[in-house]
């Protein structure tokens, strides 16, 4: 008995010697809190719980087939890896199908979102790129990888979809920044972007995405219409209070007041149920994530592992952010999911493939080396 003991436990380190144990726990943690809310924004569906829960499955697979894979390996496939994720993203502004654009591939079994795959292998592109050049980059160096981050994000807008082109464009630029760019440069992105405005307003921007700028700075224009989602998404983040009404007695979403419960407004579900007791809760799961991450970026010994997992923690920041602003009305809406809260295949498993790539960081350090 106890060389079978022996035999199983060595053979589970030995499966697990590449995975971060406290960076999995803690995901773990917010795959199992996201499963529960999800259970009660759905209604109590276990059909929503079990899609997620195989989605999830699929994404820990790959973190651990990728925290397998040495950076040294992953550095050599990277120009493969970013040229063969550019060429769905261009199938799908020809196939793709999507409520306001071409978001996603139909594939019969399930949708695929290509632009997903970009939110891997774009900051590994700018890292490989970036790791080859003098650092503080200078300025031939930094208008190249402004074109590698332009291209995917371009194409991304012409989907069009704002919120995930945002969160490709930053992983890129956070890499940029851990590279010793100066602030000068975002500051003169920031005022172009500025500049460009009036000119996206009126020739670039489509009606819907318009709407939820002017929802953004006055929601109670509409509150019947277009301020519908965020008023009553605030609404339920209020009515929690401190330690919420009740594990499955939200009344907002149960009642249908928010719409996306499931999916991009889900935390106003967790808000409302679990209180600030249940939000400080996962916001500290999530900032442990985020750390940890960016731990492993500083103790990385080579240039191209410590730009790519500094770049993968700062682009869940992101997430988190973004999407935490939307649903209490701090930032327009843009279709950003809470990552391993909201409902979703392809976002779950790239996010989850992400964190592996910074697992295999942290397993593979080698001695010496950029």
């Amino acid at each position: 008995m106890n060389v079978i003991v022996y035999w199983l436990g060595d053979r589970i380190a030995r499966f697990a010697r590449t995975l971060d144990l406290p960076l999995l726990g803690a995901l773990l943690a917010l795959m199992a809190i996201g499963l529960a809310v999800l259970y009660s924004a759905g209604d109590r569906s276990t059909h929503l719980v079990i899609a997620q829960g195989a989605r999830f499955g699929v994404g820990l697979g790959a973190m651990w087939l990728l925290s397998r894979l040495p950076p040294a390996q992953l550095r050599y496939w990277t120009p493969w890896a970013f040229g063969l994720s550019l060429i769905p993203l261009l199938l799908v502004l020809a196939i793709g199908q999507g409520k306001h654009g071409a978001h996603w591939i139909n594939l019969g079994v399930f949708y695929f979102q290509p632009s997903e795959l970009l939110k891997l292998t774009l900051p590994m592109m700018v890292a490989w790129y970036l790791n080859r050049e003098w650092l503080p980059p200078r300025w031939p160096t930094v208008l190249t990888a402004a074109a590698i981050i332009g291209v995917p994000t371009v194409l991304i807008l012409l989907q069009p979809d704002f919120g995930t082109a945002m969160l490709v464009a930053s992983s890129g630029a956070f890499a940029l920044y851990l590279a010793g760019l100066s602030w000068w440069w975002f500051a003169a992105a920031f005022a172009g972007v500025v500049a460009a405005a009036p000119v996206a307003w009126f020739w670039l921007l489509r009606p819907y995405q318009k709407d939820r700028i002017r929802t953004f700075l006055d929601p109670e224009s509409d509150p019947l219409g277009t301020g519908w989602n965020i008023i009553q998404s605030k609404i339920a983040i209020g009515g929690g209070g401190l330690t919420g009404k009740g594990y499955l007695q939200g009344t907002q979403s149960h009642l249908n007041y928010i719409p996306e419960h499931t999916t991009d407004f889900i935390f106003a579900v967790l808000a409302e149920e679990f209180g600030w007791v249940g939000v400080v809760t996962v916001l500290a799961l999530y900032l442990f994530v985020i750390g940890r991450c960016l731990w492993i970026a500083a103790d990385a010994r080579d240039g191209y592992s410590r730009l790519l997992a500094g770049a993968l923690g700062l682009a869940f920041c992101v997430y988190v952010i973004v999407n935490g602003g939307m649903i209490s009305g701090l930032l327009p809406v843009v279709g950003v999911p809470m990552p391993l809260l909201s409902y979703g295949g392809t976002s779950a498993v790239s996010l989850l493939a992400g964190l592996g790539v910074v697992m295999a960081v942290r397993a593979h350090r080698p001695m010496h080396g950029r």
